[in-house]
């Protein structure tokens, strides 16, 4: 069984095959190539768009791919969402498709742009936004580079932004949100009612969410002497209970727990006044719960 899967070209590409490698899928591609390498031999990879891995997907040109959920909604794709993944280019985020237009202009709402024109790369959407409203406008596409077209060639524009600094860098204001978009894996009908096939993909989505929650966790244990175990206890956060082991040394216990990264700082403290020795902080590939 070969499961083909589409891998976004372009500014996720980066990230994706990080994810993968992290996950414990190593995935290389060699420059020039569209076709990349990894140890899993039951995938079948291909880069491309993520503007067009929808609609091949949707066609059972490829059996599965990695896009955006805006992607999905601007080709209209009729496809399975297997997962929602929370990475973009450079965060763990979700990005949003943003109405902008130049700071000094004296347009407040999207009532203002009547007639006028709007520059975009989600052209199907943003014309559906507009319809919706009732608002007369002209849609161009846009072949990149949009936020350095208003004032001089539109009026406005609609374009993605993880943290808006791009928009701010080219003195733009948001006047309105399209949607928010996050990465997903989507799968043609067919595919997933494939038990075999869907099998693959369940056991894919486990593996790279529990790559992703493991990014925001960290391991930590300690020893500590039995009589102090109660005050580490209430010290200690964890996804669930931690563990606590009997040493060999009488009268002392091992503690082990998960814990939020950004909890270590406060919490490694408290555990050394409270009596604990030995504390290791280590860190933690995947968390399936």
């Amino acid at each position: 069984m070969k499961l083909s899967l589409g891998i976004p070209k372009g500014s996720l590409e980066k990230s994706t095959i990080g994810l993968f490698n992290k996950a414990g899928i190593h995935m290389t591609c060699k420059e020039r190539s569209y076709y990349p390498s990894c140890d899993d031999p039951e995938l079948d990879l291909i880069l491309m768009r993520p503007q067009e891995i929808p609609r091949y997907v949707e066609q059972g040109i490829i059996d599965c791919g990695i896009t955006g959920q805006d992607w999905v909604s601007e080709n209209g794709a009729d496809v399975v969402e297997v997962a929602e993944l929370n990475y973009s280019k450079s965060s763990r985020q979700k990005c949003r498709w943003v109405l902008a237009v130049p700071e000094e202009s004296a347009f407040q709402k999207p009532e203002d742009l009547t007639g006028k024109r709007i520059a975009t790369e989600l052209v199907a959407t943003t014309r559906r936004y507009f319809e919706a409203k009732k608002i007369p406008v002209d849609v161009e596409f846009s072949w990149g580079a949009t936020e350095v077209k208003p004032p001089r060639l539109v009026d406005a524009i609609v374009d993605i932004t993880e943290t808006g600094s791009s928009l701010r860098a080219n003195r733009l204001r948001i006047i309105d949100i399209l949607m928010e978009t996050c990465t997903v894996i989507i799968a043609n009908k067919a595919t997933w009612n494939d038990q075999e096939k869907r099998g693959k993909l369940e056991n894919l989505k486990m593996i790279l969410l529990g790559t992703l929650v493991a990014e925001n966790y960290v391991g930590l244990k300690c020893n500590i002497e039995e009589h102090c175990l109660d005050a580490v206890l209430e010290i200690l956060p964890a996804l669930h209970n931690p563990t606590v082991s009997h040493l060999s040394d009488k009268g002392w216990c091992a503690v082990e727990t998960i814990l939020p990264f950004y909890d270590t700082k406060h919490v490694i403290p408290q555990l050394k006044r409270a009596g604990a020795s030995g504390i290791v902080e280590y860190p933690v590939s995947k968390i399936i719960t």
